[in-house]
């Protein structure tokens, strides 16, 4: 049964990091691109960062400079290096795999991170 589990998230102040590791069972993680998401607060879930097979990465604008994917095929996991955080970056944040060749998701179950002095 596949499974992608979040941790890292909670609270933390304005300026500062936190790292999000999203670890994936039952998947081949070569055959998939890894991204995450975040839902904030009211608002629908918006993609912000993503990379490939051979870790080319895409940021949204709105992290671009601030958060970095990466990826571990061998462990079988993507992180989510997020510094200089803001209070809009208050979301829950959510794994995705995303199969290269049939394009079917899987999803983590979300985790929560808190910008908040």
């Amino acid at each position: 049964q596949v499974q992608l589990v979040e941790s890292g998230g909670g609270l933390v102040q304005p300026g500062g990091s936190l790292m999000l590791s999203c670890v994936a069972s039952a998947l081949k993680l070569t055959q998939y691109n890894m991204s995450w998401y975040r839902q904030p607060p009211g608002a629908q879930r918006e993609w912000i960062a993503s990379i490939g097979r051979f870790e080319t990465t895409a940021y949204a604008d709105s992290v671009k400079g601030r958060f970095v994917i990466s990826r571990d095929n061998d462990q079988k996991t993507s992180n989510l290096q997020m510094n200089n955080l803001i209070p809009e970056d208050t979301a829950v944040y959510y794994c995705n795999a995303r199969s290269r060749y049939s394009g079917r998701d899987f999803w983590g179950q979300g985790i929560q991170v808190t910008v908040s002095s």
